[in-house]
């Protein structure tokens, strides 16, 4: 099986010349499936893109969403908004609510959006403060301790998900593969080839998903999981425990990247 993987395409930013671009560039490859690892555009175009590379690409496409893809709304909202769209959409699967995903007769596939949760770095002397602070609704109007309280929660919410579907997923498949927007480790959080530092680290991580993940694949020695993340635009491979492996994946604003393709055994 033969996966072509893509995130943060930031679909809004190109004209439809290098849309089409891309979308050859996919189909070039005869993929299986394709995987789009969030902030594919933002609230107000997500939808319509989805759709529009549903008709390009005539094959099954999994996402999940990023932080950009909530500018201009709320998380609430572009997640009901975007399930309604792909309703009846032959190929388009939203994975934070589609839960387990058949692949291989060895491999399943799970997503969730996840969230960067501020628990990595020094959240509390960091001065970063991200456009999703100002242009998500349920990330407004809040203090520093209410912000950090919220990314807790959607930290939270992201880790819940994945220890409920983990657990029957390992109990039927030998391999798991992960989509997720946010990196799961400080050192899955690329920067230009570096680790983030400890200022960026606790709004472009996911520690709750990374401690839960380290905790279920301990317990399953004789299992595999393989992590596919974005969110800092730059690529690195992190070998977590012999058995959990995190590769994070580059991207450009105003050039939408694929990465190497992933080839899964039948």
């Amino acid at each position: 099986m033969k996966i072509i993987w893509t995130t943060d395409p930031h679909l809004n930013l190109i004209d439809s010349a290098k849309f089409d671009v891309f979308c050859h560039k996919i189909t070039s490859t005869h993929p299986d499936a394709v995987l789009l690892g969030g902030d594919i555009a933002d609230s107000t175009s997500l939808a319509d893109k989805l759709l529009s590379l549903e008709k390009k690409i005539q094959c099954p496409i999994y996402f999940v969403l990023g932080n950009h893809d909530y500018y201009h709304s709320s998380i609430g909202s572009v997640r009901e908004q975007v399930q309604k769209k792909i309703n009846n959409s032959p190929y388009l699967q939203y994975l934070t609510d589609t839960g387990i995903v058949k692949l291989t007769s060895n491999t399943c596939l799970l997503g969730h959006d996840s969230w960067s949760d501020g628990r990595y770095g020094d959240y509390s002397n960091s001065n970063i403060r991200l456009n999703d602070y100002v242009m998500i609704k349920e990330l407004t109007d809040l203090n520093k301790q209410e912000r950090l309280e919220k990314l807790n929660k959607l930290g939270d919410e992201a880790a819940g998900f994945f220890r409920e579907q983990l657990s029957q997923a390992l109990l039927n498949f030998q391999h798991v593969l992960i989509l997720t927007h946010v990196p799961p480790f400080a050192e899955s959080c690329w920067h230009e080839g570096n680790l983030s530092s400890t200022d960026f680290l606790p709004h472009f991580s996911c520690k709750a998903t990374g401690d839960l993940f380290i905790e279920i694949m301990s317990q399953h020695p004789d299992k595999n999981m393989t992590v596919l993340c974005g969110h800092t635009h730059s690529e690195g491979i992190a070998q977590i425990l012999p058995n959990l492996v995190v590769m994070t994946g580059a991207a450009a604003y105003g050039e939408p990247k694929i990465q190497a393709p992933i080839f899964i055994k039948e």
